[in-house]
């Protein structure tokens, strides 16, 4: 009879616990916040190929180039801060049709250019100085923090908007957030451009247009119904 009573007891006591601990009602929204910026920089990848039958001619060649290319950016007044290798690699590959072997050598180049009115004379300076291979080009902005804090705070905003929309359609109201988390991407997204037209009048050529680009936050919030 009295581990009857016990069991008893127990049950409601955990019953008891159950409801005390029960979660409050939330909304749970998801808040986006976009800012608009025309880049003022650009990275530019290049890389210098070579290949030969002899490792160190081969690699001996590449190495010329890349010390032509790094001559030419001081002589254009690239800061040396803004350049620097990415790899150097040099490749043993077999021919299957003349059953041979032969050597590549690489070196890959990111020149971060800050002035993009000077642009055409950086495109002209490493293709003279020997670049054979433009990997990629990269726009960015310069105050790419702060427009990101701009970005959180109106994705936060954006968030509150809508879960007030959803609250007043229930004659509710939220209440203070009690949790705040930022989707990130696994890797980092390519800016978003918008090709501008070519301005005619000047006469000059275009070969390159930054665009608009779009730097975006998206925050999961949820706040407390009341």
């Amino acid at each position: 009879m009295k581990k009857i009573i016990t069991l008893v007891l127990l049950t409601t006591t955990i019953m008891t616990t159950a409801q005390n601990t029960s979660l409050p009602p939330t909304v749970d929204v998801t808040g986006e916040g976009i800012v608009r910026v025309v880049p003022d920089e650009v990275t530019v990848s290049v890389r210098v190929e070579n290949t030969g039958k002899i490792a160190q001619e081969v690699k001996k060649e590449n190495d010329r180039i890349v010390n032509e290319v790094l001559s030419s950016l001081k002589k254009l007044g690239i800061p040396d801060k803004d350049v620097r290798t990415q790899y150097i690699r040099l490749n043993k590959n077999y021919e299957y049709n003349t059953k041979t072997y032969n050597y590549a050598a690489n070196q890959s180049i990111a020149v971060t250019l800050r002035d993009l009115s000077m642009y055409e004379s950086l495109m002209n300076t490493l293709l003279s100085s020997g670049i054979n291979n433009i990997d990629n080009i990269a726009f960015d902005a310069s105050n790419r923090e702060a427009l990101e804090t701009e970005a959180r705070k109106k994705a936060v905003l954006n968030a509150k908007q809508k879960a007030e929309e959803y609250a007043s359609v229930l004659n509710q109201t939220i209440s203070k957030a009690v949790s705040i988390s930022e989707y990130r991407m696994s890797n980092t997204p390519s800016p978003m451009y918008k090709t501008m037209a070519m301005d005619a009048e000047a006469g000059g050529q275009q070969t390159m247009a930054p665009g608009e680009m779009e730097i975006r936050t998206t925050v999961n919030v949820s706040f407390l119904l009341e």
